[in-house]
């Protein structure tokens, strides 16, 4: 039983959709919590607008109510479920405590009798309100930089002539750091004081003096009701004071902080958060240094929740934070419960590690026209990596290689910035890309002095730069016939990649892997064990590494590897990389689903991935988990070293559709749909020809490599016409062209950033309506789980469209074409699994835009409005273990659902926020309505063409 017996029953708010500052790290921490609350046998009630999530899915919760986010939800909750205890808000982010503090303010709580646990409104007030956090901080003599309030526009102005510049404005109650800013110049003053002012709920900024150059870090905590404190995690930001620490590169554990100032770091959160409030719960605490011996702390923010960093903390440690912060909320202390890897020690034994961790964020600027890309106090990636290895050098040439952007890693691969201005010019303004540009800045001979001048970044890390550098200067001097092991081997052990290490010695990829093979220097596997091998580890958490040989006693040498492979028949699952524009949180939903179907026909599971936010990379979800990059040389030595069944692929979206051809050109199976058939859909000619011989009708197209081609097209289809690149995800690059200027410079573009792409051109249905449908299919058995209709116009991005389930304007002729096609579609492509298609009708005949034989966006949300577990379902098809006929379908829906997207463009100022065929939004929620006649429904229909991009 809990410790408090009078918790039976726990309301948990979601954080709704993701947006830039808030993404899947809070479906993650709440999907842990509800496990948590389940295990003591509390009923759980979950509020959450989102359906892409795991967090969201019937089995999570013993309630889930998929509603918007807002009291009016939260009294319709109460008042069907009176019972309820207590409220935790604290695992749906910012969204989620706004919510509790607006209930607690209208008198929700008091009226329905429920206690708020895990934190308390005085916590949530004094750290939110920064006036009363400064003068609390001060109380209890914990350092501050010099800060005022200003609640008007003059007040701001009288502190700015008192502070000088440079100063830093930031809005209280925002998240992701929105309305914060970094202002140099007395000109930009006026601009940015009133943005901040708008942004923030209570029309109030804290105005700092800017600590340019000083160091920032962040500390994990957890605290029980017995005022037990344990610190989860140090984490050290690369970058210096003035970018926000989710666009910042980090490092855990902290690698340039002296053992002194990291005590006196430790004793200053501990006080800070036990003077916050009286709760049992989570924290993370961040503190500036200065950048002299003297190491001056102070404190810059406290937020009494879990956070994006203890995702990340716990992925680091393997210490599940949010599963040990939902039982300290429900009244456990820490020395009562188990270390969950250990299973041996207690939750209050500090993890210790013994490897680095390094956490890059992704950014999707190309989404964001006009977009200002250099990086500041408020917050622009959306999605991060991660990468574990036994060095900071290691760690950091996996979580390049995760990012997914066309690199190998660190330099090394014929992409580096040769420009000198553009270097110094994004070393002095931050740009999202200065991982890269660093190394190429010493590859060009600016001195380190010079670089640590500029960007502030401690010299600690840019003499690890510096070292990568000089090795690769070493092994270029070398040929693939000539290189030492010991050469080979360290470059291994700083994290270059294979095709970083062909680069250098002027051959293939594939020779260096041979001679890797040859000489034995081959990757072994270490447990993620919160303990630095202290105490032995039950749970299956791994990352890679290189290791010198070892010798016995009796002269046999060999390289430790703790992954011990089993005779059981295996799986693995490819996972989705980091979040961007289009492809998000929904993978992960899929993934999980794949596992977990996986695992119930007697498999064993091995999910590989490199996204610290997600479900997915959760140690107990599959029963082996690699945190590796989703990269070729990572993967494929795991399959050799696993020798599993086959490898699913389709659940992950491009990231792992990517990858079919290689894994299928080294014989290694793939489960459901073959590479073959996943190539059809991908090649527009192929892929006509077969809807050509099915009397499929599709709009007139044809394929272009030059601007000259693509001109003469133009001439035979007439215009509009919509101009796409092969094989991209998210509409990348996809654009509705007018006339023959347009068209000539949006090629030349694309084959600038593409080149060698095939360019489709077709002609464009304007006028259209769009349709989309998903289906499971056995390769004789179609079985369609959702046709959807879209409001906005054909030309806008289905990710970016409101889509209505069931249909609303289509008659039966239509409806019946739309069923035909899909049918014959997935099976002409011989598809094994899931297939999504996307339709244009048009005077009653519907044209094929495109066909997706794999998991999509849709397929989540379809799920939640029917309530079926179709990604179940579609994995046991994938795996031969059943048939589309073995399933009992029993779909329900009282009206319609929709899946109403969410954009993130008030974090990029003067950006073009128009809608096209490329996709650019963050996030999406469903909402349920009975009728047509609904309010909210004819306030989307109303809108439904204003925003055509053409």
């Amino acid at each position: 039983m809990p410790k408090n017996p009078k918790l039976k029953s726990i309301l948990i708010i979601g954080s709704g959709p993701i947006v830039i500052g808030q993404a899947c790290e809070f479906d993650y921490s709440g999907t842990q919590a509800l496990r948590s609350l389940r295990e003591d046998g509390i009923e759980t009630v979950l509020i959450n607008s989102n359906p892409a999530t795991i967090m969201t899915d019937p089995s999570m919760a013993d309630h889930v109510y998929l509603l918007p986010l807002t009291t009016k939800s939260i009294v319709k909750i109460l008042e069907e479920h009176p019972h309820i205890d207590a409220v935790l808000p604290t695992m749906g982010g910012q969204t989620a405590l706004n919510l509790c503090i607006e209930a607690d303010e209208k008198g929700i709580w008091k009226d329905f009798g429920v206690d708020i646990i895990g934190v308390n409104i005085d916590a949530i007030n004094i750290t939110e309100d920064r006036e009363q956090f400064r003068e609390l901080m001060l109380k209890i003599g914990i350092p501050m930089a010099p800060q005022a309030t200003a609640t008007s526009y003059l007040k701001g102005k009288e502190i700015a002539q008192e502070f000088g510049f440079p100063l830093i404005i930031r809005a209280s109650y925002t998240l992701g750091g929105a309305g914060a800013s970094f202002v140099y110049k007395e000109e930009d003053f006026d601009e940015l004081l009133t943005r901040g002012l708008e942004i923030s709920p209570i029309h109030e900024v804290m105005i700092d003096k800017a600590l340019i150059g000083w160091k920032e870090y962040e500390l994990e905590l957890l605290r029980d009701a017995n005022d037990n404190v344990v610190i989860i995690c140090s984490i050290e930001n690369m970058d210096p004071i003035g970018i926000h620490t989710g666009d910042s590169i980090t490092v855990a554990p902290a690698m340039t902080l002296s053992d002194k100032t990291f005590q006196k770091m430790r004793d200053m959160a501990i006080h800070m958060m036990r003077n916050i409030g009286d709760f049992a719960g989570g924290c993370n605490v961040q503190f500036a240094v200065s950048p002299d011996e003297k190491e001056d702390i102070i404190a810059i923010e406290i937020n009494p929740r879990v956070s994006r960093s203890s995702a990340l903390a716990s992925k680091a440690t393997g210490y599940p934070i949010a599963k040990i912060a939902a039982k300290l909320a429900i009244g456990y202390h820490l020395d009562e419960l188990n270390n969950q890897i250990t299973k041996s020690t207690s939750a209050l034994f500090e993890p210790t590690l013994d490897y680095v961790i390094v956490k890059i964020p992704r950014w999707n600027f190309d989404k964001f026209e006009g977009s200002d890309r250099t990086l500041g106090l408020q917050m622009k990636s959306v999605g991060e990596v991660m990468g574990i290895g036994r060095s900071f050098q290691e760690a950091l040439h996996k979580a390049t290689q995760s990012l997914e952007i066309k690199r190998n890693g660190l330099g090394a691969d014929g992409k580096e910035n040769k420009n000198y201005e553009q270097i110094i010019e994004k070393l002095t303004h931050a740009s999202w890309d200065r991982v890269f540009i660093i190394y190429d800045a010493i590859e060009m001979g600016i001195p380190l002095s010079r670089i640590h001048e500029i960007t502030k970044i401690d010299m600690w890390f840019l003499k690890q730069y510096e070292e990568l550098h000089m090795l690769k200067n070493e092994i270029s001097t070398f040929k693939i016939d000539t290189i030492q092991k010991d050469l080979l081997l360290e470059a291994k052990q700083k994290g270059y990649g294979d095709r970083q290490i062909a680069h250098m010695l002027g051959c293939l990829e594939s020779q260096v892997y041979n001679k890797r093979e040859e000489l034995g220097v081959n990757r072994v596997y270490k447990l993620v064990d919160t303990c630095a091998a202290e105490f032995e580890a039950k749970t299956p958490y791994y990352y890679s590494t290189f290791e010198s040989d070892m010798e016995t006693a009796d002269g046999n040498r060999y390289a430790d590897n703790e992954s011990v492979v089993t005779d059981k028949k295996k799986v693995i699952v490819l996972g989705s990389g980091p979040n961007r524009i289009g492809q998000g949180i929904e993978f992960d939903y899929c993934c999980v689903h794949g596992v977990l179907a996986a695992a119930e026909c007697g498999y064993e599971t091995i999910m590989i991935n490199c996204n610290p936010e997600t479900v997915s990379t959760d140690f107990d979800t599959a029963d082996k988990l690699y945190f590796e990059p989703v990269f070729w040389e990572h993967i494929y030595d795991i399959i050799k070293h696993e020798k599993p069944e086959g490898v699913i692929v389709q659940l992950g979206g491009q990231t792992a559709l990517k990858l079919a051809e290689k894994l299928t050109k080294y014989g290694v199976k793939i489960l459901g749909t073959s590479f073959e058939a996943l190539d059809l859909a991908e090649d527009r000619g192929l892929f006509s020809n077969m809807l050509k011989e099915n009397n499929i009708p599709y709009p007139e197209f044809d394929i272009a490599t030059t601007a000259d081609e693509a001109s003469e097209i133009a001439d035979r289809l007439d215009f509009p016409i919509l101009v796409r690149p092969s094989y991209v995800l998210g509409g990348q690059g996809m654009k509705i062209v007018i006339n023959k200027e347009e068209l000539e410079k949006h090629v030349v573009d694309l084959l600038s950033t593409m080149p060698g792409n095939q360019l489709l051109l077709d002609h464009y249905l304007d006028g259209a309506i769009e349709a989309e449908a998903d289906a499971i299919c056995d390769g004789e058995n179609v079985y369609i789980i959702g046709i959807m209709e879209h409001i906005e116009p054909c030309g806008i991005h289905s990710g970016d469209s409101n889509a209505l389930l069931p249909p609303f304007t289509l008659g039966d002729l239509v409806m019946e074409q739309i069923k035909d096609h899909t049918k014959k579609i997935a099976l002409a492509l011989n598809t094994v699994g899931l297939i999504n298609i996307q339709f244009a009708v048009k005077d009653d005949l519907v044209y094929i835009i495109e066909a997706n034989p794999r998991a999509s966006r849709t397929v989540p949300f379809i799920a939640k409005a029917y309530g079926e577990p179709y990604v179940n379902y579609a994995t046991k098809v994938m795996l031969g273990e059943k048939k589309v006929t073995d399933f009992d379908f029993k779909p329900e829906l009282n009206g319609y659902a929709i899946k109403q997207p969410v954009f993130s463009f008030n974090k990029f100022h003067n950006v073009n926020k128009k809608l096209g065929p490329e996709m650019k939004s963050t996030g999406e929620s469903i909402l349920f309505i009975d009728n047509l006649r609904d309010d909210e429904f004819y306030n989307i229909y109303s809108r439904r063409r204003m925003y055509l991009n053409k």
